[in-house]
Order: C-alpha cells, then sequence, then structure tokens
C-alpha cells in the first residue's frame, strides 16, 4: 500500500464530525449519547470504553476493533455520524468511514450501520462484526493482498534482454505460522536492514495463512545473508531461477536489490518490504516503469484464508519492458576489449547519424579494486563511459585545429620540438616522433610542444567556442548520470596553453568525445540517446564547411594511417583517430583513443599508460 505509518491506536485522529438527522425528536434516555460514546471511543482508540457500550463481550469486542488498525495497516480513523432512526426499544445509526490507508492516495470511504437496543432503560450497541463494515462477518479479519506485476526486462536496440538468470532465494513468512512475530521480524529485518516497523506492519496486514515474501536474495552474491536467513525460526524459503542480473553494460542496466527502508524513500510509494526494486542503473532510474505499481485489495475473510470478499480494489499499473539503444554485439566487443586491461578503463561507442549509444563497457574489476566497503560490497558507481571526467590530452587537437582553421590557421606550418617547453610557467613535454614539422604531421603525431605553443593564434574564448560546436559543455539529458564536458575559458597565458592541448581545467567523458568523433565522421554532431522511448531535447548541430570537417577527416585519417594512432588501423573500412597519453590527478595518467569507421565512433580512456590504439583495433575487430 506504498508508504505507510503503523500507528498506535491512541495516534488515530481524536475529532469526530457528529451531523445527526432524526425523524423527531426523542423521549429521554436518548441512544444519541451512547452512539456517541461509542463511536469517539472508537475512532480514538479507546476499544475497551467502545466495548462498554455494546452487548458484546467486553474483552472480544475490544480485541476485533483493536486489530483493525494493524489488520489495513491504516494510518487514520474518521467517523461521521449520520441518520439515527428510533422505533420503540429499538434503534438504528448509520456512519461513515473513512480511512487513510497510507498510500497517498484518496481515503476508503464507506457507510455503515448499527443496531442498538434499549434494556431497563439503557441503550447499548448490538454488536457485530459488520458494524466495521458491512460485509465482514462473523469469524472474519480485514487484511490486504498485494498483487505486483511481473517485473519486465530492460532490453537492447533488438529487444533482446540486457539481463541473465540467476539463482535467487525468495525469503519470507507465513503470518498466521509466526510463533513469535516481534522476534522473527526483528532478527530477519537485522540482516536484511529492512524497517523493522515496516515490515512487522506489512505482515500484520496481510492474509495469516498465506506466504508473504520479504526479501529476494541473489546467490552466491548474498549468500552470506541467505545462509543466516535460513537460521531464523519462522523464516522460510524459496529457490527460483529468475533473469535479474545484468548480462552485460552493469553499470548501465544497475542491479536489483531488496526494498531497504533507504532505498524505499528513494523510489517512494507504493513499494513494500518484500518486493524487489531497483537499486542502481536503470534498474532504480525506471523503476516506476519496469515493475510498475501493484494491484491493493482489501479483503475480509475467514482466519484460515477461505471465503473471501474484496471490499475495495485500487488498481495499479501494468509493467513494461525499458528499450535501450545498446547493440548487444558492438556491448560485448567493447566489453571483451577491456576485459584484459589492468588499469580501470571505459570505452563509449556511438551510431554517428543518430547520436544512439551503442556501447558503454567499464572494466568493472578495475575500478573496483579501490571501491570495497568494509563489506566487502563493491560500490555502485556511475558508468565512466558516460560520466568519468578526465582531461582530454591532445585527442582535443580536433577541438583546438577547429579553433585555429576559424583564426587562419596554415595547415602546412607549425613547428614541433621534442622535449620540455616552458610556457607562461608551464612545462610541456613531447618525447615523440617529430614528422615533417608541418600542422598535418603535428596532429599525426600528436605533438604537444607545436599545439600549446599556437594559442597566441587564437582568443581566451574561442576555444570554449569551438568546444561547443563540438557539443561539449552541453545540457543534453540521458537517464543515467552522464558528463558533456567542461570547456572553461583560460584566464592566464599558462592556462591558455594547455586547453590548446587539453589540459589545464577541460574535462571530458568518453561519451563526450564519442560525440565529437561522430560529429567529424558525418558533418553533424548529434545529442546521445539511451532509451528509445525517450529522444534528445536538443536539437543536432550541422557542421558547415567553416568548421573544416573535410579537413579534420583528413588529419584523423592521416594520423591512423601513418601517424601516432597507426595500431588503430586494421581492415574492413578505413579508421581516423587521434591518441593521446595525458597526466592528471596526483601522478596518474590516462591514455585515450578517439576515432571512428563507417557506422560507429567511440572513444576509449584508459587510467594508465597503455596503447588505446591498439585496444581500438582490438575492438573493431571485435566489432566485425
Amino acid at each position: 500500500m506504498g508508504i505507510r505509518r503503523l500507528r498506535s491506536a491512541a495516534g488515530l485522529a481524536a475529532a469526530l464530525l457528529v451531523t445527526t438527522a432524526s425523524a423527531g425528536c426523542f423521549a429521554e434516555p436518548s441512544p444519541l449519547p451512547t452512539i456517541r460514546d461509542f463511536l469517539v471511543a472508537w475512532q480514538n482508540g479507546n476499544y475497551g470504553t467502545a466495548a462498554k457500550q455494546t452487548d458484546g463481550d467486553r474483552t472480544k469486542v475490544a480485541a476485533v476493533l483493536g486489530a483493525v488498525p494493524s489488520q489495513l495497516d491504516l494510518a487514520s480513523l474518521h467517523l461521521a455520524l449520520g441518520r439515527v432512526r428510533q422505533n420503540g426499544e429499538d434503534a438504528t445509526a448509520q456512519f461513515s468511514v473513512s480511512i487513510d490507508l497510507g498510500d497517498g492516495g484518496q481515503p476508503w470511504s464507506y457507510g455503515s450501520s448499527m443496531r442498538l437496543h434499549r434494556t431497563n432503560g439503557k441503550w447499548k450497541v448490538t454488536w457485530s462484526p459488520s458494524i466495521i463494515h458491512p460485509q465482514l462477518g462473523q469469524g472474519q479479519r480485514l487484511a490486504i493482498v498485494t498483487e505486483t506485476p511481473t517485473r519486465q526486462p530492460i532490453v537492447d536496440n533488438r529487444a533482446k534482454t540486457l539481463l541473465k538468470k540467476v539463482q535467487v532465494e525468495v525469503f519470507g513468512v507465513t503470518p498466521g505460522r509466526l510463533a513469535n512475530a516481534d522476534q522473527t521480524l526483528g532478527q530477519l529485518s537485522k540482516i536484511t536492514h529492512l524497517d523493522k516497523d515496516r515490515v512487522i506492519a506489512h505482515v500484520r496486514s496481510a492474509p495469516p495463512q498465506k506466504f508473504l515474501p520479504l526479501v529476494t536474495l541473489q546467490i552466491p552474491a548474498q549468500a552470506g545473508d541467505a545462509a543466516q536467513l535460513r537460521q531464523v525460526p519462522g523464516v522460510e524459503g524459496q529457490t527460483k531461477i529468475a533473469y535479474v542480473a545484468p548480462a552485460v553494460a552493469d553499470e548501465i542496466v544497475g542491479k536489483l536489490g531488496p526494498a531497504t527502508a533507504e532505498r524505499l524513500q528513494q523510489v517512494g510509494a507504493p513499494y513494500q518490504p518484500g518486493d524487489t526494486i531497483g537499486v542502481s542503473g536503470l534498474q532504480v532510474l525506471e523503476q516506476r516503469k519496469l515493475a510498475g505499481t501493484p494491484t491493493v485489495k482489501v479483503v475480509a475473510q475467514d482466519l484460515s484464508g477461505s471465503n473471501e470478499k474484496i471490499l475495495k480494489e485500487v488498481l495499479g499499473d501494468p509493467s513494461q519492458q525499458v528499450a535501450t539503444t545498446i547493440d548487444r554485439r558492438t556491448q560485448d566487443a567493447a566489453e571483451n576489449t577491456l576485459r584484459k586491461v589492468s588499469y580501470a578503463a571505459s570505452l563509449a561507442a556511438i551510431d554517428p547519424a543518430t547520436g544512439k549509444i551503442l556501447a558503454a563497457a567499464d572494466n568493472i574489476a578495475a575500478q573496483h579494486k579501490s571501491d570495497a566497503g568494509q563489506s566487502g560490497e563493491p560500490s555502485q558507481p556511475s558508468s565512466a563511459a558516460l560520466n568519468g571526467h578526465y582531461p582530454p590530452g591532445m585527442t582535443f587537437s580536433i577541438v583546438t585545429t577547429r579553433a585555429l582553421l576559424q583564426n587562419g590557421q596554415k595547415i602546412e606550418s607549425s613547428p614541433c620540438k621534442q622535449g620540455t617547453q616552458n610556457i607562461g610557467g608551464q612545462n610541456f613535454t613531447y618525447r615523440g616522433r617529430v614528422g615533417r614539422g608541418t600542422f598535418n604531421s603535428n596532429f599525426a603525431v600528436s605533438c604537444t610542444t607545436a599545439f600549446a605553443a599556437l594559442y597566441r593564434n587564437i582568443a581566451p574564448q574561442d576555444l570554449s567556442t569551438s568546444a561547443a560546436r563540438f557539443g561539449l559543455g552541453a545540457p543534453w539529458s540521458l537517464s543515467v548520470p552522464s558528463f558533456s564536458g567542461s570547456v572553461p575559458t583560460p584566464s592566464s597565458t599558462a592556462e591558455r596553453a594547455a586547453e590548446m592541448v587539453g589540459q589545464g581545467k577541460i574535462e571530458v567523458s568518453p561519451l563526450s568525445m564519442a560525440l565529437v568523433a561522430g560529429a567529424v565522421a558525418v558533418g553533424t554532431w548529434r545529442p546521445p540517446q539511451l532509451l528509445q522511448d525517450s529522444p534528445p531535447q536538443m536539437q543536432a548541430q550541422p557542421l558547415g564547411a567553416s568548421d573544416g570537417v573535410t579537413t579534420l577527416q583528413s588529419l584523423m585519417s592521416t594520423s591512423v594511417r601513418s601517424g601516432a594512432a597507426q595500431q588503430a588501423k586494421v581492415s574492413g573500412g578505413p579508421v581516423a583517430g587521434v591518441t593521446a597519453t595525458v597526466p592528471y590527478g596526483n601522478g596518474k595518467v590516462v591514455s585515450w583513443f578517439v576515432g571512428y569507421r563507417q557506422d560507429v565512433a567511440f572513444a576509449i580512456a584508459v587510467e594508465g599508460k597503455v596503447s588505446a590504439a591498439t585496444l581500438a583495433a582490438t575492438f573493431l575487430k571485435a566489432k566485425r
């Protein structure tokens, strides 16, 4: 029923709106004082006092009335008196009941009535469970029945699931069999980190003779918790095989887990302890769509669970699959490429003609080496392929070159110097081949000193303008965390020179650079898209002749054909790209390849000194 607030009887609303309409005036003694005292005591949770106004066994009546709040896990109860009719020694009173079930929806409202009889001048309510609800019979109780839709999968661009089958164990209880509910549920809540009060409320409001699932654990990942739960008296377990774990793109797809108190706050109503909900990635961000919302019924039933009558039904929403743009073949190629890299590494690949994300791969094992918490469980970071923050180094020469061409840079001449060059107080070092010393060859070999020295040829704001043409810093919006890059305007000579070579304060993600490569490949920058039914809100940006697209295509092709990125050259179509190794942080480096071939543009970032161009070749070979 959503986020419930279990309240004591004394916490129910105290006000009772009494409006009467009668057929005439009553001679004393009137039944009204008895009716009023019964309704006020019932509403305020004074069940013993209410029972005194009836002709029933006081203990039994008080127990039946007192069980209603827990049977419905209600948040509040309001009663309003309606028409009262008296016929000699007998009377009937109509009243309305409004129950807040704590699910954020409209209160459950219905009409009821009670009969009264006067004996020796004293009025008493003729006790019957039908006073609580007209369809509640002798020996019956109220209960909440929740029917949860089957969770739908996250699928790729061919409607194939991105999940894999794993063994799960579903643990729960049969409420009517619990010898010591508080002890059993307390131990279960401690092991699983579920909210104890919510679990108890959920169990008390459930049908007593039906198995109630309370937590689903994946095996072997959560085998430790499963072993502990098997030792708790009253906890029952069921083993199943289910599609619940990500098969690929772990950080994008995300994981499932128990509905702990913290997670329930994140996803909100109407989920309950016992539901399996998303805890990361698309599984949590698209929780409502994937899981739907449950259909909730208030029922009257015998203690055995039979003769069930539906008193109220709130229909939920059906679950729906979430269709991504991920191409399984491209994703597999990306993950296989990074699997043997000993450093943290990420690869983002897009379709340059559409901006659709074909792959977002992260070397999870490497990235999580330092992410383990005290429990040994790895944290769940966002995908570095989409949300990483790295300096692009000389892969930024794509953006720099456009800015230079806009300012009349001659493509034929630009000196390249080996060794270290100090500009504005900052050292720039280049150890690679010098080539012919032309701008073309300097781009091809990623000559840092040559490009840093060209800062004088453009204004401080020109790089930011050029970067914007390639979508860096653009306000795109994906369903998962992502970073479009940041290219601030430099404020000093050293910063101007540093930004020319993709250092200084510039930061990008592999995805943002894959989109840069895609813009060069087809002459139009397109915003990224991850979900099939969520087209980008931004417009595409065509690049004109003045943006130097043809020149950039030639330069990037030369870099692979005979320059620093030539390890990326493979058969199956011409490859264009640029590579770089750039220092960042505290003594760390990131190695890059940014490029494209035919219908794929991609970027690889590795947090270590490796040949990213070689990894690019591995990826392209695997993608055939």
